[in-house]
């Protein structure tokens, strides 16, 4: 099970710094002039997902961990997507 808190820990800083970028783009009005906004809600999602999973794997039976499983691959996910706003806001 360590390795479920480490998703979620990881997870919910990524959300937030995904959540601020999100702000940064709109209040900086560059939310309507790139695709990376879009990316960006997208990734949040992934991470919100991934904080959910991650705490029903905490909350579940030792003997269930497709919860885990599920998180650690949204989790990855919301990475690569986060990768891709940030790439798509830089070029």
């Amino acid at each position: 099970m360590p390795k479920t808190t480490h998703i979620l820990n990881a997870a919910s800083n990524l959300l937030g710094i995904t959540l601020l970028i999100i702000a940064g783009l709109h209040i900086t009005d560059q939310a309507q002039k790139s695709f990376a906004d879009e990316i960006a809600w997208f990734s949040a999602v992934c991470f919100s997902m991934s904080c959910g999973l991650s705490y029903l794997s905490i909350r579940a039976t030792p003997e269930i961990d497709r919860w885990e499983v599920w998180a650690d691959r949204i989790f990855l996910l919301g990475i690569v997507t986060l990768l891709g706003a940030v790439l798509v806001l830089a070029l």
